[in-house]
């Protein structure tokens, strides 16, 4: 008996979180392109598309999905996205022997235009620290400059630093996280990141098991990703800086002050938990940018003469 495509759905991202391990994001991200996929074809085949409708599908049926999407306003990045969700679809399907169709994969991605991280200067990064621990909550000001140097101090992702566990306090000369794609990797702890855990759990309100989240909200939840964000918005109103200036941004300054300090880039990877070199290489151009502008700023023929 022919299966639904939403059954067909659910069984691909079951798949997708066993097998593949992809995150509970990745897996939101690709449910909902796929539910677009599915709308568009509701109304380019004028019902709902059954198996053999998607055995049937041609390129040029994939690329009008694509044109839809681009005509909403999306950009490249995420028509990109929506294609790897199609393709990773229907690859479940072939490799399950449901039915066959390579007409996703005919279709090309679209140009990505690159662009740079946009880290903190390391004056930037110093102030960001200092104007989190201005709050009249000492506890919460303790714990916004724990959270905020490890990011800084370590790189790490505001998902990997939101999952430490209280008992991981007092930390040690390096911890173990779980990045992207379940990967585990070592990462080495400064002082100033470890004195600022210790000084955040001697102030911490609440009495935390071994096991619970080790930033926690003002009423004692798991602190979110939404609070550490908003926690950011805060301060770069105050500081005055970029819209870009996130807790991701913390990543990308520890990455690129390693490397413009003479970090060497094979490290920087270990350390970021980046599968690719070349992921790393980007913060490279980024100094490299610096100098550039540096040269054409300071050098007297590059001054253009009234």
């Amino acid at each position: 008996m022919a299966r639904s495509a939403q059954i067909l759905k659910a069984d691909w991202l079951d798949g997708l979180a066993h097998e593949r391990r992809a995150s509970p994001h990745t897996l939101r991200a690709y449910g909902d392109d796929l539910d677009r996929f599915f709308g568009f074809l509701f109304e380019h085949l004028g019902g709902v598309p059954t198996e053999r409708d998607l055995k049937a599908l041609t390129p040029a049926d994939i690329r009008a999905f694509i044109t839809k999407r681009r005509n909403e306003g999306l950009q490249a990045r995420s028509v990109s996205r929506a294609l790897a969700a199609v393709r990773s679809f229907f690859r479940f399907l072939a490799r399950e022997g449901i039915l066959e169709n390579a007409a996703a994969r005919a279709v090309r991605t679209p140009r990505i235009p690159r662009t740079l991280p946009r880290p903190l200067s390391e004056i930037d990064a110093a102030r960001t620290l200092a104007e989190a621990g201005e709050n009249d909550v000492e506890w919460i000001a303790a714990r916004d400059v724990a959270l905020l140097t490890l990011l800084y101090g370590a790189g790490l992702r505001i998902s990997e630093g939101l999952s430490l566990k209280r008992g991981d306090v007092p930390l040690g000369e390096t911890i173990t996280v779980l990045g992207k794609g379940k990967k585990e990797r070592t990462v080495p702890l400064i002082p100033a990141v470890r004195e600022a855990a210790a000084a955040y759990v001697a102030k911490l309100p609440f009495a935390l098991g071994p096991q619970a989240p080790l930033f926690v909200s003002r009423t004692g939840k798991p602190m979110s990703p939404r609070e550490a964000q908003a926690l950011m918005q805060r301060l770069r109103s105050r500081l005055g800086l970029s819209e870009r200036a996130t807790p991701h941004a913390l990543r990308h300054s520890f990455a690129t002050h390693l490397l413009a300090n003479g970090g060497e880039l094979r490290a920087v990877q270990e350390l970021l938990g980046h599968a690719s070199l070349s992921t790393t290489q980007t913060y490279t151009e980024i100094d490299v940018k610096r100098l550039m502008d540096v040269y054409a700023n300071a050098h007297p023929r590059c001054k253009t003469t009234v």
